[in-house]
Formats: structure tokens, C-alpha cells, sequence
């Protein structure tokens, strides 16, 4: 599944391919995710100017100029493809043609990738946002006796975060995935905070300079625990493997257990 250094690079190359493109058709392959008819968003998108793609928690959304967005979540096995003139992709869910001939199409084998008309927002902090930060952390895990990475996977509490991402920043925090959320200490709730933030915007990094153009996939062999290839952390200790949650959970002795 995508995750969100991977939507941020999708989102990145999607705006320099199609942002400032008039949209000429729009065509619904599967209707049961969409939440509106294919006549209304025909009527709302069709002949408006794409201005922007942007992503949010682990949506990636096309904003029109007249302020309506098409969300895009791509699930577990979406994919977006470029076209020219016409679109060849099988499993097609929906597709965008501009009216210079290219456009992109949203595919996904299982169905399940799920397009969504003026998407409402929520009143979780993303976890890139300014609002994602030690003071929010330390309230939410406070009040909680839940694990903290179920807490990290939560969308209802940070947006964006995955189970991969989830692994890597919770061993960059030495913090194990198990610990009850409110016996961990403030000095550890600081370090949890600067994870995400420095986790997601390094993937990022290392994403775009290994596959500068991608928009669809995943790039997983820079993470350093949440890595099936690899027996040891950069730092030397096993890594372990068990369930949390039907998840697979990648973990080490280094990390602390509260």
C-alpha cells in the first residue's frame, strides 16, 4: 500500500504533469465507491481547469478552479496510469482525459480504490502539519491505554501514518510498538513527535532520488526495520516480526517498552 512519502511524490509529479490542464471527460468504469452519480460529477468537473494535486493524510486530491476536488484513496492495490488518447489499463475505476489528449486513469484489480467528490475533511492533524507536534501527541497519548502504534495508525487521530512508516518511526523514537500509550514519558512523547516529522520527510527524499518521476507503487528497500531483506537494525540488533492487529510489526531490543 502507498504510503505517505510515497503520495507525496505521486502528488509532486502529478501536479507537474496535468496542474493547469482543462479537463474534457470524465469517465466512472466502477460507480459503487463514488459518492455521487457520474452525471453530477461530470457536471461539476467536466471543462474546468485543473489547478492543483495535492495529497492529504493518505488521500491525494485534484482541486478544479471552481473549488470542487476530486479525492483519490488509493487502498491497498490502486494505481494511477498516464494515457495518451485513449485509455488501455484493465481494472479501470475512473478516468480523467484532458482536452491535449493525455490523461490518467485510477486502476485497481480488486476494486476497492475509491474516488470521492469534495471529500470531507477531518479534524485530525495530518503528520506532516504544524499541528502535529509534542503538545498534541502528549494530550492524545494521555488519554489513551491503547498501544502506540495502533495510536500512530489511527486516522482519527493522525493523518497519513501507515503500518511500514509506523515500524520506522517508532524504532527512530526507541520507543517499542507495544507500549501502553500513557505510561510513556514526556522526554519519549518529544522524541515520537520529531520521528514522524524526520521519518516521512527523509522517505520522501530517498523516494524521489531513486524514482524521480514515479506515480504509482511503492518503494519500501531504503527502510531500515520495516524490511524483510534485511536480519539486523543499522545499529546492529535483530529485528523481530510479530503480529499486532493482523499487522505485521517490525521491531528491536533497542526500543524501550512502557
Amino acid at each position: 500500500m502507498p504510503e505517505l512519502p510515497d503520495l507525496q511524490v505521486f502528488s509532486r509529479n502529478l501536479n507537474k504533469l496535468l496542474a493547469g490542464k482543462t479537463l474534457e471527460k470524465v469517465t466512472v468504469h466502477q460507480l459503487k465507491k463514488l459518492n455521487v452519480g457520474e452525471s453530477t460529477l461530470k457536471e461539476r468537473l467536466e471543462g474546468r481547469k485543473l489547478e492543483s494535486i495535492y495529497r492529504e493524510g493518505k488521500e491525494l486530491r485534484f482541486k478544479f478552479d471552481n473549488d470542487h476536488i476530486l479525492g483519490m484513496h488509493l487502498m491497498l492495490n490502486g494505481k494511477l496510469f498516464m494515457f495518451k488518447g485513449n485509455n488501455q489499463e484493465k481494472n479501470s475505476i475512473l478516468e480523467l482525459l484532458f482536452k491535449d489528449g493525455e490523461g490518467i486513469v485510477l486502476t485497481d484489480f480488486r476494486g476497492l480504490a475509491t474516488p470521492t467528490l469534495d471529500p470531507q475533511e477531518r479534524d485530525a492533524p495530518d503528520a506532516l502539519s504544524d499541528e502535529l507536534n509534542a503538545s498534541y501527541l502528549k494530550e492524545r497519548l494521555k488519554g489513551t491505554k491503547t498501544t502506540v502504534k495502533n495510536l500512530l495508525l489511527d486516522q482519527n487521530v493522525i493523518r497519513g501514518i501507515g503500518n511500514a512508516y509506523a515500524d520506522e518511526i517508532l524504532w527512530k523514537a526507541r520507543i517499542s510498538p507495544f507500549s501502553v500509550c500513557n505510561k510513556i514519558p514526556d522526554e519519549k512523547i518529544a522524541d515520537l513527535a520529531d520521528a514522524i516529522k524526520s521519518e516521512l520527510k527523509d522517505a520522501e527524499k530517498q523516494i524521489l532520488k531513486a524514482h524521480p518521476d514515479i506515480i504509482h507503487g511503492e518503494v519500501r528497500d531504503f527502510l531500515k526495520i520495516h524490511n524483510s531483506h534485511l536480519k539486523k537494525s543499522p545499529d546492529g540488533e535483530v529485528i523481530q516480526v510479530k503480529e499486532l492487529n493482523s499487522r505485521k510489526t517490525y521491531f528491536t531490543e533497542e526500543q524501550e517498552l512502557y
